[in-house]
């Protein structure tokens, strides 16, 4: 729905106001940001700061963001960078990738001009074209090394065309439109900035002011998306039984593809296919990406691992744990939606049975553990190849399995009294609360032996440690529920890879490890061109139906320009297809787990 300029005037006049006004002392650190030709995609951004008193000082751009755990040498995107003091020029040269030392010979205040191009559309980048300007801090905002803690003014001069700007950075008086204060870098870095002509709406939790700016065309209904977007940031407040925010702001991008969410400490930007408000799943997956997004406001922005802050800017930071931060903010993303009644009890055991279908049929899942998953993120979750699914598995996938089946056990143990949640706001009101520190690995394991009331050894070392595969069916027994592979004793004869159609061509895309093509030799990007003398045309898996294990095949491939014969015989493999459903016969501790999991 469009609004008339003087509409989102008014809308961007109370997002300012909204927020509570502290007069600080003058910042030491000021940042302008402009945009005066969009559509060249180059934000202007200049910055001054109180210089130390030294010969030089240096001048930093972040190498990744906070929630994204991957190097993005965000650098590249640098040009003419310029260095003056007392408006006039001052020597600097670049020392490495991403820093400028600039010999100010100790002048009192230092400023630097510098463009930035922005033309990437990601929750963790920066965007800027005819439409509209999204600033993600450290794709674009320097720091002056040392400085960091440092107070700091961002003024945003839009586009002479674009009247809205939404971030979650509190004004710095009601006098400066468009002029933003943070406490240091952490907070600039940590809250993303929207600008041109979007919508803003708003509703309230527990008189919490909440926004959302909500960018591109789409099919949403907005009166029925603002009673749900507050039905789940309710239920992720009822869980942690604390709301430690006075503001809050979603940034949500309506695009094509979509794109996923990141997270910040008083909002998150979220990218969602536009036409997804419609259809039941698509509308679904939305709220869940919210309730993700929304829950990170405890679990990593606030309780988090102690690998996870202070953070570096210049290099990777490093943790076993984000199967904790990410795997358990997706158990509770699904479980959200849940308790929030937007799906039911039987709908809510399909998503999980799914999940544990979709986890068990990597054959990653039996070779990288989850602690080892959330230490090599930034090699390797990341930074997928082909050969991905079969060395590795996701910590957000394998940390929700986790979280059902850690919840299951405390569930169990405590006879009902207890479940996961208790141990997120006990961990949350000792490390942040209380400590304001992060929490380590064998204090988390503490924690959750704690809640158990007992030692959690086996657990720990056999599914977060280890590989082995749980004994799903007595976990979901103590829910009284039944765990059925439905495709046990059906194993399929298979080819054991994937084939994609890419210019007419049959090309091999990922092999999986044990299978026929594995064991026979079949290379990733190999066209496959005939099956037992027969040219393919309908593909390779279709022409292989009805076939049998241990059957003989060849297949005529080209391999780089030459002609290969490979012959092998087929391995029998089987794909698991889980389902979670009630038992019938299920007494009543056993109800009363399964209640008090699903509701709370």
């Amino acid at each position: 729905m469009s609004l008339s300029n003087n509409k989102r005037i008014l809308l961007f006049t109370f997002s300012i106001i909204f927020l509570p006004i502290k007069i600080w002392a003058a910042a030491n650190i000021t940042y302008t940001l402009a945009m005066p030709q969009p559509q060249t995609h180059y934000f202007e951004v200049e910055m001054t700061f109180a210089s130390p008193q030294k010969d030089y000082v240096d001048v930093k751009m972040p190498v990744w963001t906070p929630g994204s755990y991957l190097v993005r040498e965000y650098a590249k995107n640098v040009e003419g960078f310029t260095a003056s003091a007392n408006n006039q020029p001052v020597r600097f040269e670049k020392i490495n990738k991403n820093t400028w030392r600039i010999y100010s010979q100790k002048v009192p205040q230092v400023k630097i001009n510098y463009k930035v191009y922005a033309f990437e559309l990601t929750v963790r980048t920066s965007f800027l074209d005819a439409e509209h300007g999204y600033a993600n801090g450290a794709s674009v905002f320097m720091y002056p090394d040392g400085l960091q803690k440092e107070k700091s003014e961002i003024k945003v001069v839009p586009f002479k065309d674009w009247k809205v700007v939404s971030t979650a950075l509190a004004p710095a008086s009601e006098s400066q439109p468009f002029t933003f204060q943070a406490a240091d870098y952490d907070e600039v870095v940590d809250s993303p900035i929207e600008i041109g002509n979007h919508n803003v709406w708003q509703f309230e939790v527990n008189g919490v002011p909440h926004q959302v700016a909500m960018f591109g065309e789409s099919n949403v209904n907005k009166d029925k998306f603002l009673a749900d977007l507050k039905k789940i940031t309710t239920t992720a407040t009822q869980i942690m039984g604390d709301q430690p925010i006075n503001r809050y702001l979603f940034i949500i991008h309506n695009t094509s593809n979509g794109g996923g969410g990141l997270e910040h400490k008083y909002s998150t930007t979220l990218q969602v296919k536009k036409w997804n408000y419609a259809s039941a799943a698509g509308y679904n997956s939305i709220l869940s990406l919210a309730a993700h997004e929304y829950f990170h406001l405890w679990n990593i922005k606030r309780l988090r691992p102690a690998g996870l802050g202070p953070f570096n800017y210049d290099a990777e930071t490093y943790t076993n744990l984000l199967w904790v931060s990410e795997g358990f903010t997706s158990y509770y993303a699904n479980l959200i939606v849940r308790r929030s009644g937007f799906q039911s009890n039987e709908q809510y055991l399909n998503t999980i049975a799914k999940e544990i279908s979709d986890l068990e049929n990597t054959p990653g899942v039996r070779v990288q553990s989850a602690a080892e998953s959330s230490f090599d993120a930034w090699i390797k979750y990341y930074r997928p190849n082909e050969n991905s699914i079969n060395a590795g598995t996701s910590y957000y996938s394998k940390g929700s399995v986790i979280g059902t089946l850690l919840n299951l056990e405390i569930l169990q143990r405590t006879k009902g009294r207890k479940n996961l949640d208790d141990l997120m706001r006990q961990l949350y009101q000792q490390y942040y609360k209380k400590l304001d520190r992060g929490f380590t690995d064998a204090e988390f394991k503490q924690a959750a032996e704690s809640v158990a009331g007992g030692k959690l050894d086996a657990f720990f070392n056999d599914y977060i440690y280890g590989t082995k595969t749980p004994d799903y069916v007595a976990y979901f027994n103590y829910a009284g529920l039944h765990f059925v592979n439905l495709n046990t004793n059906k194993p399929e004869a298979s080819l054991g890879a994937k084939v994609s159609l890419t210019t007419g061509k049959q090309i091999v895309t990922t092999v999986l490890r044990d299978g026929s093509a594995w064991q026979g030799g079949l290379n990733v990007n190999d066209e496959i061109i005939a099956l037992n003398g027969y040219r393919i045309t309908d593909g390779v898996n279709l022409s292989l139906s009805g076939a049998r294990a241990g059957q003989p095949i060849s297949l005529l491939i080209n391999r780089d320009g030459q002609m290969l014969t490979l012959e092998f015989p087929l391995v029998a493999t089987e794909t698991r297809r889980f389902e979670i459903t009630p038992n019938e016969k299920a007494g009543k501790e056993q109800a009363a787990i399964l209640n008090k999991w699903t509701n709370g």
